[in-house]
Order: C-alpha cells, then structure tokens, then sequence
C-alpha cells in the first residue's frame, strides 16, 4: 500500500513539474534571454504581417500581449484562421523585440496545438 501510495505522489510531483515548465513568467524568461525554452497559452489575438511572417499574441490581446509568437517562413501548417483562442504550446528562442517578450519559431515541429 505504501509503494502505491508513493508512486501516486512521485506522479503527481513530476505532472505539476512538468506544468511548471510551460507557464510564463517574465523574471524566467529574461534570464533565459537566448535559450530554448517552451510556453503555452491562449492565443488571443494574431497579425499576419506578410506570407512569411505571423504574430501570436498570447495571454491577452494586443497591446497587452504576455507574449508574442513570431512564426517566421512558410514551412508551418498553422491553420491560422481558427487558430485564435486556442491552446498553443511553442518551443523556441527566448527574446526580446522592442522591451516585449517573443518566442521566434518557424518549424512545425515547435508548435502543438490543442
């Protein structure tokens, strides 16, 4: 009893660890300037700016954005058009334009879609 007891907690520990990863904040992903990271939220609002450049805001609309996604180039298979209040999880670099945090990706394999 006491091992299933255990490993329900260990389970339970590393699920809310691996959520941990995914939720944004700004003090971790200024010092994480650089890396490769990945987040997750509700895209709120987005631009299509050209055929090779889209923005995401995610956690609010803009100007109020968290975040923005910047899907760069034209290899991902977003379905851009339905894509707004979905759950979106994207792995990329972690930068800064103009004071505002941005994830930049450009390869399907960086989103998931929920």
């Amino acid at each position: 009893m006491k091992k299933v007891l255990l490993a329900t907690m260990m389970l339970f520990a590393f699920a809310g660890a691996a959520n941990a990863q995914h939720t944004f904040n700004a003090i971790d992903f200024k010092n994480n300037l650089g890396k490769t990271g990945t987040l997750c939220d509700t895209v709120y609002s987005l631009k299509i700016v050209n055929d090779t450049l889209t923005l995401l805001n995610m956690g609010a609309a803009y100007p109020r954005q968290k975040y923005t996604i910047a899907v760069k180039g034209n290899k991902t298979t977003l379905d851009l058009p339905h894509i707004k209040g979905k759950q979106v999880c994207i792995t990329g670099v972690f930068e800064m334009f103009k004071d505002q945090p941005e994830v930049v990706a450009s390869q399907p394999e960086q989103f998931e879609v929920h």
